[in-house]
């Protein structure tokens, strides 16, 4: 195996660690660290370290190594507004290209999301991992969209897209946090069947229009969920082990 290879798979790992929140923003990456993990010498840690701060998932900081990024909230608005318009597009170009079967699979997709939701917004139980649930729920978020992006067959617009939403992934961030959290997680799960509707009555103008307004939906969701964390680490308490 090369040193690229090496470099390609590391960041392939650290970019979903990252996008799941299980690196969460502020986190130091220490190459050394990297090189036992992964049974590597520095070179492709360093390599791999330089690829994602490219993408904007980390930063060097002189004197202080390499950390996970943190963006401000004015930041992650105008990620949403450039995914929102993106994502829009690939649904509408997507619409007519749909199969049946493709369609079933987004249908399963968006069953998996929703039980992901249901299973987060449920009452802390004791020995139940928040993080966890939260890593799934991103993850079945991802999956639905994923499918669309596949049938839409356009990837400068995927990878544009998908670098737009890594700004705002992370379990701190969506962790659950209150009845009026509550209701936004379940707008978000009913926004995803309201496009399946749209693409399987052929409506790619609807479909578009819905996919811009869930991904501005998400966005506010995101905002009111900041908003309780930062409450929440004010009052001395991490917002994922509160009540949804």
């Amino acid at each position: 195996m090369t040193e690229s290879t090496k470099a390609d798979e590391i960041a392939l790992v650290l970019e979903r660690a990252i996008v799941s929140g299980e690196l969460e923003p502020g986190r130091v990456l220490r190459q050394e660290e990297l090189s036992e993990r992964f049974e590597v010498s520095r070179t492709p840690v360093r390599e791999a370290l330089r690829r994602l701060a490219a993408l904007g998932l980390v930063s060097f900081v002189p004197n202080r190594g390499v950390r996970v990024r943190t963006i401000t909230i004015e930041e992650l608005r105008e990620a949403f507004l450039v995914r929102a318009e993106l994502e829009s597009l690939a649904t509408e170009i997507a619409a007519p290209k749909f199969s049946a079967a493709d369609l079933d699979e987004l249908e399963a997709a968006e069953q998996a999301f929703s039980a992901a939701t249901q299973a987060l917004r449920a009452r802390p139980r004791e020995g139940v991992d928040r993080w966890r649930l939260t890593h799934d729920w991103v993850l079945a978020n991802h999956g639905f969209h994923d499918i669309i992006y596949r049938v839409s067959e356009t990837p400068l617009i995927e990878q544009l897209a998908k670098s737009a939403r890594r700004s705002f992934s992370g379990h701190a961030v969506w962790a659950p946090g209150g009845s009026e959290t509550d209701a936004l997680y379940e707008r978000n799960d009913f926004e995803h069947q309201a496009i399946i509707a749209a693409l399987r009555a052929g409506n790619a103008a609807g479909a578009r229009a819905l996919a811009r307004e869930h991904v501005l939906h998400s966005f506010e969701l995101l905002a009111h969920v900041l908003e309780q964390f930062a409450n929440g680490e004010a009052n001395g308490r991490r917002l994922h082990v509160s009540s949804g």
